[in-house]
């Protein structure tokens, strides 16, 4: 479990490597704060949807999941975008909910941001991802935790990049969207020397 979170994390960076998820990397990371909030907001919709998905697949979905109610042959994987979409969109709406009622201030900082991850790519990424890979329950937890992990590090780390450039002396041509992409790709670089690296 723990090789496959620091897989998740560094190796796999659903933000640095599979580039999911990137058009609000780009526009959250101008400061650091709302970055560290997308980011923990990302890793609480990722912990939840990844292992909830994976049951729905697995007990609702999935050719032979009705047989207890003789319907052996009923084959529902044509439903899987949809309903896992369903769900994270449900989560990301009482996430909002709560945030809204117990930390306002962060509710009216991430604004527009938090209701399109009902719809980031990136999250969804990680229960297709999760599909494919055939993880079992516990493999999907993990991931869920070690996807989310990866992709807050990846946001806040470059926030914090980003803030630093404010007072480098960019050319013209290049300083905004022109250095963010270029930090990106430095960073994506950075982040594959993880690959084979492994705890002891």
């Amino acid at each position: 479990m723990i090789e496959l979170i620091q897989r998740a994390i560094l190796e796999e960076n659903l933000a640095l490597v599979f580039f999911l998820g990137m058009c609000t990397f780009l526009a959250v990371s101008q400061r650091l704060e709302t970055a560290i909030g997308v980011g923990i907001a990302l890793i609480v919709v990722q912990s939840v949807t990844v292992p909830a998905n994976y049951l729905i697949q697995t007990f609702l979905l999935t050719e032979g999941a009705w047989a207890w109610a003789g319907l052996p042959e009923v084959d529902l994987t044509f439903l899987r975008f949809i309903v896992f979409i369903g769900v994270i969109a449900a989560v990301v709406q009482i996430l909002e909910m709560s945030l809204d009622r117990y930390a306002p201030a962060l509710h009216g900082a991430l604004g527009i941001f938090l209701p399109l991850l009902a719809v980031h790519c990136a999250v969804l990424g990680g229960s297709l991802f999760m599909v494919e890979r055939r993880y079992d329950f516990a493999e999907s937890v993990a991931y869920g935790v070690g996807s989310g992990i990866g992709w807050a590090l990846a946001i806040v780390a470059f926030a914090a990049i980003r803030e630093r450039l404010r007072y480098s002396d960019i050319p013209s041509g290049l300083q905004g969207l022109g250095a963010a992409f270029i930090v990106t790709g430095l960073m994506s670089m950075g982040f594959s020397a993880f690959v084979g690296v492994r705890l002891p």
